[in-house]
């Protein structure tokens, strides 16, 4: 189903977006891969997804000025069917509510929500685009929100809402889910504390093969599935 189409994914030079990026590419797309400030990292995932004998285009823009943003990658698909949209790039700041700068906030606010409906809109309503399915990256938290990550995950939660909506918005010719992850990698400081998943039902980090297929599966799966909120999370945002 994907044999050939390019995909957008935001944020795809390092982490998460790397691995949904090389999934991906396995799968046989062509990549349009977001970075806002990795220039050696977006190369090396190019590299390799070019060794995969798939197309891969580097897109640098930041997104926390998000009109320029959006001019940057207007320009970059303007002649370039665009099978599907991932919004995978986000900020995630450990503030709570009481020291959450309006910088912090507005920041929060730029790239991780006003990109993401940006950019669905400006790909949705280009018919000669061909945009068929936009999967959100989200978290549990948006489901479960609390007092860390303050403006994260209200970011998260409105990004959730938006899914719902879009997929109203847009059906029946673009589907759109989310996927809401939970311990995936290691935070980036390179903190392992079990007590990151002490209070997860299934007692572990997610594997990476894992985080693939639940991809794969809103990236290739049933057309009649739209505003969905699927949690890879171990059962996380139960609890």
């Amino acid at each position: 189903m994907v044999e050939g189409k390019y995909i957008l994914i935001t944020g795809a030079a390092r982490r998460i977006g790397q691995i949904l990026a090389i999934t991906a590419a396995k799968a046989g797309a062509n990549i349009i891969l977001h970075h806002s400030d990795s220039p050696d990292e977006a190369q090396e995932v190019a590299d390799e997804i070019r060794q995969l004998k798939k197309d891969c285009r580097i897109i640098r823009a930041d997104f926390s000025n998000p009109q320029k943003a959006i001019e940057v990658i207007r320009k970059s698909v303007e002649n370039l069917p665009v099978y599907a949209l991932v919004n995978n790039a986000a900020i995630f700041e450990p503030v709570n509510f009481n020291n959450t700068s309006l910088l912090q906030w507005q920041t929060h606010i730029d790239i991780n929500l006003t990109v993401p409906f940006l950019l669905s809109q400006l790909l949705a309503v280009q018919k000669n685009i061909g945009l068929e399915r936009i999967i959100n990256i989200v978290d549990w938290r948006a489901l479960r929100p609390g007092k860390d990550h303050f403006p994260y995950t209200i970011c998260k939660a409105g990004l959730v809402a938006m899914t719902q909506a879009l997929a109203v918005a847009l059906a029946p010719q673009i589907q759109v889910n989310a996927l809401a992850l939970g311990a995936i990698l290691p935070p980036t400081d390179g903190r392992t504390d079990d007590r990151i998943i002490s209070t997860i039902p299934m007692g572990r980090w997610a594997k990476l093969e894992e985080l693939s297929q639940a991809f794969l599966f809103l990236l290739k799966g049933p057309a009649y599935m739209t505003g969905e909120i699927i949690h890879l999370d171990g059962g996380r945002h139960l609890v």
